[in-house]
């Protein structure tokens, strides 16, 4: 029997159970793995309350990184043994075994941790179809990105600043400037204490800028809208303050000629052989060392409930894991 964590009925971290799962042989298309560690991610949460509708009873979780136990009958790309990663649906990462589709893992290469890559898979591959799939960046341009000390925000502006952009970040707090500032940020502003709009056309010399990445929604939306340049693009990939209300597409979009998009992930890998492409290049990423992972913390699977109320009190401030227990 795994060890697994579920949920009967959306809410807070208290509706996180932990249970005895029975395992069963894989089907032909599938691989059976033991998880090794286990991403813990915001949108996590979103699944739990029910912002993002979920048929229950249910698992929790996208993302991890282990061993191949099994294989099914018709698996070409791994054997027993593997060390494998993957973050895609569907749901149920937060447990010791599990058994996962064949597409939707990847070897993880010698070089890169089990912890790693189960800490780098959807904040990775979110930062790397951000920047070259959503809207491709160049060398010398100022972008700005939302909640830059999270987890997404200190893999993205390490990325970024190695592709030669200047970046802007905000934080929702002055105890995060710092963490910014180290993962490569040229601008730090506190959307507390001031008008981060006002500050970026500060330092853009009110020309504005061509690109916002917000995964924070509802309380930067009109701001970020005032930061762009006619013919930018608002980015909108998360909404951790809270979902949009509905646009207002001729106060907010057309009077400058706006692009707004929000993408997912799940949309920039259910193809093979982007998702392989995508894998490669942020693995590369860590193993050339342009982009930099540490480890904030680490949690018991057990503790689930816990890693939840810290998440959603902004007290993760950066990579976490779940780890099964021994």
């Amino acid at each position: 029997m795994a060890k697994s964590i579920i949920i009967n009925k959306h809410g807070g971290p208290e509706v996180l159970e932990l249970v005895d799962a029975k395992i069963l042989p894989p089907g032909p298309n599938h691989i059976r793995i033991k998880n090794l560690a286990i991403g813990l991610n915001f949108i996590d949460t979103y699944h739990r309350t029910g912002l993002y509708p979920v048929k229950l009873p249910c698992g929790l979780g996208m993302e991890g990184a282990g061993v191949v136990l099994e294989v099914g009958s018709k698996v070409k790309n791994f054997s027993k043994g593997d060390r494998v990663a993957y973050a895609s649906p569907p749901l149920g990462s937060y447990s010791d075994e599990r058994v996962i589709p064949e597409k939707i893992a990847v070897k993880v290469p010698e070089g890169v941790t089990d912890k790693i890559a189960a800490s780098i898979m959807t904040k990775g591959l979110t930062t790397y179809y951000l920047l070259y799939k959503t809207y491709k960046v160049s060398a010398g341009e100022t972008i700005l990105f939302h909640a830059a000390a999270g987890g997404v925000g200190q893999i993205f502006c390490q990325w970024a600043k190695s592709i030669g952009c200047k970046v802007i970040g905000t934080v929702g707090s002055d105890s995060k400037i710092d963490i910014a500032k180290k993962n490569g940020c040229d601008f730090v502003i506190n959307y507390n204490k001031e008008s981060f709009d006002k500050k970026v056309l500060e330092i853009t010399e009110n020309k504005g800028i061509g690109v916002v990445y917000d995964g924070v929604g509802k309380d930067t939306f009109e701001k970020s809208i005032n930061c762009l340049k006619p013919r930018g693009m608002m980015v909108s990939f998360g909404n951790s303050s809270g979902s949009l209300d509905p646009i207002n597409v001729k106060k907010y979009i057309a009077a400058k000629s706006l692009f707004f998009t929000r993408p997912a992930l799940t949309n920039y890998i259910s193809e093979r052989n982007e998702f392989e492409e995508s894998a490669k290049v942020l693995f590369e990423q860590i193993k050339f060392g342009k982009v930099k992972i540490k480890i904030f913390k680490e949690y018991a699977l057990s503790d689930a409930r816990k890693a939840h109320e810290d998440l959603e009190a902004r007290k993760i401030t950066g990579p976490a894991l779940l780890i099964p227990n021994e």
